[in-house]
């Protein structure tokens, strides 16, 4: 799975693929306009993989899809509700606008970066606090949403535990987020579980694509 656009002057992509062997992937991303130059990014990790693992990531998305106004700890509050009786998931959310910030959250393993360039080179500019937990089973009592600022051309870099993330620090900005997705999903996807990467970026005045 390959999908890629911009929203405004924010470029996105997510590139993901079920366990080898299996039909379906319990990985989903989710890439949610909701007004007012904000994009909610969304990628969550359905317990295990197979059917169970899709139906409950299924699930949340849809909840987010209906709700993407809403801030980022109700929505996970939302998510829990509507997966309580699946196998649960891993969800990191971020609120990422067209100004100098990130808003996120996550509950489980589904890491979140903001990669920079720097003097030396890339480096990892800020990371999510992931709360422990599973959402559908058992949520955290107090969901803290963090705010990161950034800069254009920062990364925003999501992924579920089926990626090796220690890869990031040798992505190449100068490529697309459709790129750079791509490519971390061939070169370092896990061969034991389903595995999804998300990828966003504000481009800068005049940066979209026409």
């Amino acid at each position: 799975m390959h999908e890629d656009g911009f929203i405004g002057r924010i470029e996105w992509a997510v590139a993901g693929r079920a366990l080898p062997g299996q039909q379906v992937s319990g990985d989903r991303g989710l890439v949610l306009d909701t007004g007012g130059g904000t994009v909610l990014f969304a990628v969550l990790d359905g317990l295990g993989h197979g059917a169970a693992a899709a139906d409950a990531a299924d699930r949340a998305a849809r909840v987010l899809s209906e709700n993407r106004a809403e801030p980022l700890d109700v929505l996970m509050v939302l998510c829990h509700r509507a997966m309580a009786d699946t196998r649960g998931a891993a969800v990191s959310l971020a609120l990422f606008d067209e100004g100098d910030r990130v808003r996120w959250l996550g509950v489980g393993n589904v890491e979140s970066q903001v990669l920079t360039a720097g003097p030396a080179g890339l480096k990892v500019h800020a990371t999510v606090l992931l709360t422990a937990g599973i959402v559908g089973y058992r949520l955290p009592a107090n969901l803290q949403p963090q705010s990161v600022a950034v800069r254009p051309g920062d990364l925003l870099l999501m992924s579920t535990d089926g990626i090796v993330t220690e890869s990031a620090t040798r992505i190449d900005l100068s490529k697309s987020t459709a790129d750079i997705t791509a490519e971390m999903l061939t070169r370092h996807a896990k061969d034991t579980d389903d595995a999804l990467v998300l990828a966003a970026r504000h481009r800068g005045a005049g940066g979209a694509a026409g």
